[in-house]
């Protein structure tokens, strides 16, 4: 399966409602906001590369667990979780497609200490006058891509990600509310538990 549902979407904007325009958000302000919590679900919207829009579940368990359930009539599945990502075609019968988690720019956002000071890992970090935009990338593999976060302010919030991996693709996530902190077991993020759920052993 290619990894149109993690990789190959292009790059949207998103016009984010806030009532008037505000400072930059700092690096340290999103760095506080991203380690406050360790758990998350949202609903999410995704642009693919065809144009298509797909739409669905997120879960976030830090470090390097996240799982995107994707709505009918998709209904891919994609999980990060023992540092490898998986994604589940559910019109094949056939093993989940595997990578390193660590070859893409979602790493960089599961860690289990968020720090975007850390030398060459912040490439773009600007303010329209409704959102602030933080690019990073991993400084010793700036070759894996980046991830470009859009957050607005009063209180901090994430409202999207743009990825772009390391041939130049992108895809765009936008989240509904994000609500944090809380309870979500081991078992949404194993990737051998769904092989062995759907067969594929």
């Amino acid at each position: 399966m290619m990894m149109k549902h993690l990789i190959l979407a292009p790059v949207l904007s998103l016009a984010l409602a806030v009532p008037a325009a505000a400072d930059k958000i700092s690096l340290g302000a999103i760095n506080k906001y991203l380690n406050s919590f360790s758990t998350a679900e949202a609903e999410f919207t995704q642009i693919n590369a065809d144009g298509s829009v797909t739409t669905g579940d997120i879960l976030i368990k830090r470090p390097n667990r996240m799982r995107f359930d994707y709505a009918a009539p998709d209904d891919s599945l994609v999980i990060a979780g023992s540092n490898r990502v998986a994604v589940f075609d559910p019109k094949s019968n056939l093993p989940p497609e595997q990578f390193p988690l660590a070859r893409t720019p979602l790493k960089l956002i599961l860690a289990r200490q968020v720090d975007f000071t850390k030398s060459n890992m912040v490439v773009g970090h600007s303010d329209d006058g409704t959102a602030t935009t933080v690019t990073v990338q991993d400084p010793k593999n700036p070759e894996y891509g980046n991830i470009q976060l859009k957050f607005t302010d009063n209180p901090v919030q994430l409202r999207q990600w743009v990825i772009t991996n390391d041939a130049g693709q992108q895809t765009t996530v936008i989240l509904g509310d994000l609500k944090k902190g809380i309870q979500i077991g081991a078992a949404p993020f194993s990737i051998q538990n769904e092989i062995r759920k759907r067969g594929l052993d």
